[in-house]
């Protein structure tokens, strides 16, 4: 049997991968957990990003072979799904809401991208629709139960859970390229002298005028929480 990932695209029926007990899916069970399968994988890609995890990496870091890995996991999406669940346990979904729909909006949006910032390849993984695992749905019940205040129906409500979850993805996957990139001081004295010089030229006034007047760079929990704010208020405007 190949253990190339891409040629066992496909995954598992959503009601066999999470309705089912911690059981191997076929064949004599292997002499390991399918938790322990997945905190690997986990760490592996916290580590070294999401390319890095392919079922022989984490057959490696778990000491198995890799055939044990397809009992549990028949292929590496499969193994992705049980990822995002298993770091979605991390988020507050026993939180009890306070009516404050904006401020339990707002509350749900911050703990997204704690996790995020913890997990960086979380963000592109939720870029591909999954199916929802126990603790992905517990935490959707709790921002829906946040949520019903604001008198939204249903659809709605679901509209505005994936709005704000794909705002902070957006968000934290750039904060992460940043924090990356080889921004050292000489780059960033390079393009202040550049925009200075072109702001200078007459044809771009409008950013001129931004460039004058510009604040110093705010810390990022403070831009979060000054974009997420205008987010929630236009929320609210529009109800």
């Amino acid at each position: 049997m190949p253990d190339d990932d891409a040629s066992r695209a496909g995954g598992v029926d959503p009601r066999e991968l999470w309705l089912s007990q911690d059981r191997p899916r076929r064949g004599r069970r292997p002499a390991f957990s399918r938790e322990g399968i997945v905190a690997a994988a986990v760490e592996l890609a916290d580590a070294e990003g999401l390319e890095a995890v392919t079922m022989r990496r984490v057959a490696a870091r778990v000491g198995a072979g890799v055939m044990s890995l397809y009992s549990y996991a028949p292929d590496k999406e499969t193994l992705l799904e049980l990822m995002i669940d298993r770091v979605a346990g991390e988020l507050p979904a026993g939180r009890e809401v306070t009516g404050d729909w904006r401020a339990d909006l707002k509350a749900v949006a911050r703990s997204q991208r704690a996790n995020m910032l913890r997990h960086p390849w979380l963000p592109a993984a939720l870029a591909t629709r999954r199916t929802p695992g126990p603790n992905t749905l517990a935490f959707m019940e709790h921002v829906l139960a946040a949520l019903r205040p604001a008198g939204l129906d249903g659809a709605a409500r679901m509209e505005v859970f994936a709005q704000v979850t794909a705002f902070v993805a957006g968000h934290v996957a750039h904060e992460v390229a940043q924090a990356s990139a080889a921004w050292t001081s000489e780059r960033l004295a390079a393009e202040a002298r550049y925009l200075a010089e072109v702001a200078a030229d007459g044809r771009h006034p409008e950013l001129a005028a931004v460039l004058a007047s510009s604040r110093e760079p705010a810390d990022p929990d403070a831009t979060f929480t000054r974009f997420l704010d205008r987010l929630v208020d236009g929320l609210d405007a529009e109800l």
